[in-house]
């Protein structure tokens, strides 16, 4: 097989994709303190026509080198804004209507699989920081809490790929 060329790929422009119809999901940063994973963040949401990332307390912001090495331009491309307090964001959010998933690993929480996102409504994922999880303040503030299931012997995944699997779950189902 012969690999396809980026003109084989039909990629929008930052402009076209900027005024193109987005995936009803915001993606909220909860102090994630690694710029390589909030670059992988961008680069993911932009894959998936994420409405816009909410970037907040200790999370780096654009412009950075760092988060250009893993977002690739994607930093130009997705809506971004920065909020210092995560609850407040999460908040900001609910007064818009939109439904608010933690994606944490607590008691009661829904297996990704299983939350079926229902098309017409908005969403947003939060994920927390790479060693404390969500702020347990967001987590309660939260709609739903969603947990990706594990079967091996660590007990996370990397917040860059487990933002990836919930994206990809939403951008999917709406």
């Amino acid at each position: 097989m012969e690999k396809k060329t980026i003109f084989d790929l039909h990629r929008a422009t930052v402009d076209e994709f900027r005024a193109a119809e987005k995936t009803p999901l915001v993606l909220v940063v909860d102090n994630v303190r690694s710029l390589n994973n909030i670059g992988s963040l961008f680069r993911t949401s932009d894959a998936f026509a994420v409405e816009r990332m909410v970037l907040c307390g200790i999370s780096a912001v654009p412009p950075s080198a760092e988060i250009h090495k893993t977002a690739l331009g994607a930093e130009d491309s997705v809506a971004w804004v920065y909020r210092e307090s995560t609850l407040d964001a999460v908040r900001e959010l609910q007064a818009e209507g939109v439904t608010v998933c933690c994606l944490e690993q607590v008691k009661g929480s829904v297996e990704l699989q299983e939350f079926k996102p229902e098309p017409g409504r908005r969403y947003a994922v939060v994920i927390g920081n790479e060693v404390d999880g969500v702020l347990p303040e967001v987590v309660d503030a939260s709609d739903v809490c969603l947990e990706i299931p594990q079967r091996g012997t660590k007990h996370s995944l990397n917040v860059s790929v487990s933002a990836g699997l919930a994206i990809w779950h939403f951008f999917t189902h709406l």
